[in-house]
Formats: structure tokens, C-alpha cells, sequence
């Protein structure tokens, strides 16, 4: 067999693909392995680049792959796609692999730790128990309407309404009713439960993170941005600015222009919708607080408001958050709020 200097590797749930080719850029190896049988036979080859992309469980081949010697480059899928030739399987994948990673336009996602998968992992966790938490309540409010006992907005209003029926407080309300609501109520009280263990054990990991304390120190970022962004971020200087960053996660216009005449749309939502979601929501709190900011910051938000609509705002907010973002964790710094001259 050929020397083999750079392999793309289709990932999957059982059978991987490899496509191998040599310094000259001749077909070296096609073999396809099942998954038990994938660092043994990388084992047994010369160092060489190995190209993967960065989707599910790539991060952890990558560091057992890394572990043999070999150098691991992890790549967006939508980067690689252009490189298929014709037709959809997992040769032409894995071909395609091979073919985009030794490109130099190419743009390579940092490889995660297992610490930071943890993190990442309890963030993921209590997102979905904070949405199932919102469907009980929705549904307990609902339950409670149809017989005539309505409660103003928000959780606390219903966590009361449940209080009432655990008192019995509960007239014109039938039986089968009631103890469907309190099983429901019972699996509401085991969520929040669960929900603050998971913040204690974000906070737990916050408070030993340096990079996830100067990111708490930018108004408008709490403990739950900084550990995402701080776990989601391990190489910042794969983006070249905070503008860059920013582009990477959503916040920036979509282009489209063309002969000189630039034409931006709305902002493009491509990235992690997680980070963007805990960005707009920061943001909003910063709108709120702007009145009272007497920073520059606060002067610039408050001259924003008055052109442009409270949403139109907010995402701008959270643009200018992440480029700050990006330069405490490109230059190891903390926030230094501007005050006006």
C-alpha cells in the first residue's frame, strides 16, 4: 500500500468510511471499517492529517484519534459539501473530506476537551428541562382555564394556583381533574429541582474557569453565557476579529450584493442558535438598563433606540456583546467599562 498522507473519515453510528491519498495526491486507500475496528487500523498507519466533519461525536474521535499521533482537523459539514462531487454516499463523503481538508481557505472548528463537552452537555440538559418546565405550565394553565380558574402571566402565578390546590382551595374543580393537575404539578416541582442542580453545577464550574469570569464581567453576559461561550470557545484565533465572531454565530446582515451595489438583509442566523439565543436575551436586559447606563455604552443604546425598533436593538446589542466577547478571550482581559469624557 501506498504511504498514506491524508485521510477523510466519514463518521457514523457503526460503519466508518476512509479516503486516503498519497503526498502527490494519488487514491491510496479506500476502505470502509466498522467501529470497533477504526483505531486499530489508524493505529497501524504513519502519522498523517486526518480530516473529519465537525459533527456528531467528532470531537471525541478526534481526541482519541489525535491520541495515535495523528494530526485531527475538523471541518463545518456545509464547508465540506461543496467539495462532492456527484451523488450522495458515504465514498463520496469521505472523499470530499479528504479533498476539502488540505484546502487553505479552509476554515477548521477547534476541537473541544471532554470538559468542555461536559459543560456544554449541562447546558444542553437544562435548556430541554427549562422547555419541558414551559410546556407543564402551559399545559397546567390550560387544564385550570377550561374550568374557570385563570391566573395572571408568569410561572410564580401558577406555582400559586398550585398551592391552592394542594389547600384544596379548589371549588367547581372535579376530582379526576384535580389529580390529573397535581400530577402534573408533582413533575413541574422535580424539574425545577433538577433545573437548580444543573445551575449549581454551571456555577460550580464558573467560578474555577478564568476565561468564563472576564466574559461575566461584560454587561449584559451572566453566568449561564459566559460558561457556554466560554466551553463553546476553546481557540479563539481561529476567527480573525470580533466581527468575524460575530458573523460566526448569526449576528451580522445577510449579503446580497453583487456589481458594487451592496444590498444587506436580515441577520444571517447561521452558527450556534444556543449562544444567539443567550446573546439576544442579555441584550435585552442592557435595553432595559439603558436608561439609567450612564457609560458610553448606555448613551449609544439609548441614541439606537430612538431610530430603530426595541428588537432591531437588541440584536445589535448582542453583535457588539460578542465582539467583545471575542477580544476578552483573544486577549486574556477583562471589561473596562467606558465612561464619557
Amino acid at each position: 500500500m501506498q504511504e498514506v498522507c491524508t485521510i477523510g473519515l466519514d463518521l457514523a453510528k457503526n460503519v466508518f468510511q476512509l479516503h486516503g491519498v498519497d503526498a502527490d495526491g494519488n487514491v491510496a486507500l479506500r476502505k470502509k471499517l466498522r467501529r470497533g475496528a477504526v483505531l486499530g487500523f489508524l493505529r497501524s498507519l504513519p502519522p498523517c492529517l486526518v480530516g473529519m466533519e465537525a459533527c456528531a461525536t467528532a470531537h471525541y474521535w478526534a481526541r482519541e484519534i489525535q491520541s495515535l499521533g495523528h494530526e485531527v482537523r475538523l471541518m463545518p459539514p456545509s464547508y465540506v459539501k461543496a467539495y462532492v462531487k456527484r451523488g450522495k454516499n458515504d465514498a463520496a463523503d469521505a472523499e470530499a473530506i479528504c479533498e476539502a481538508v488540505t484546502r487553505p481557505s479552509m476554515r477548521f472548528v477547534p476541537m473541544k476537551s471532554a470538559e468542555q463537552q461536559g459543560v456544554l452537555t449541562v447546558h444542553r440538559s437544562r435548556d430541554l428541562l427549562v422547555r419541558q418546565r414551559t410546556m407543564l405550565l402551559n399545559a397546567i394553565r390550560g387544564h385550570l382555564g377550561e374550568f374557570g380558574i385563570i391566573a395572571a402571566q408568569g410561572p410564580a402565578r401558577v406555582i400559586h394556583l398550585i398551592a391552592k390546590l394542594y389547600a384544596g382551595e379548589d371549588a367547581g374543580l372535579p376530582d379526576a381533574a384535580r389529580s390529573a393537575v397535581l400530577c402534573l404539578a408533582r413533575q413541574l416541582e422535580a424539574l425545577t429541582e433538577q433545573i437548580r442542580v444543573l445551575d449549581r453545577r454551571l456555577l460550580a464550574w464558573h467560578r474555577q474557569d478564568l476565561a468564563s469570569q472576564r466574559l461575566a464581567s461584560i454587561p449584559g453576559v451572566g453566568i449561564l453565557t459566559a460558561t457556554a461561550l466560554s466551553a463553546s470557545v476553546p481557540d479563539p484565533s481561529v476567527f480573525r476579529s470580533g466581527r468575524q465572531f460575530a458573523a460566526f454565530l448569526g449576528l451580522v446582515p445577510r449579503q446580497n450584493s453583487s456589481g458594487g451595489k451592496e444590498r444587506l438583509g436580515r441577520i444571517s442566523k447561521m452558527g450556534d442558535r444556543y449562544l444567539r439565543k443567550l446573546l439576544v436575551v442579555g441584550a435585552t436586559s442592557v435595553l432595559r438598563r439603558a436608561g439609567s447606563n450612564p457609560s458610553v455604552t448606555g448613551a449609544w443604546v439609548r441614541s439606537l433606540r430612538q431610530r430603530k425598533p426595541a428588537r432591531v436593538t437588541t440584536v445589535a446589542i448582542a453583535n457588539k456583546t460578542a465582539r467583545i466577547a471575542w477580544a476578552i478571550l483573544a486577549r486574556g482581559e477583562v471589561y473596562r467599562t467606558a465612561t464619557p469624557t
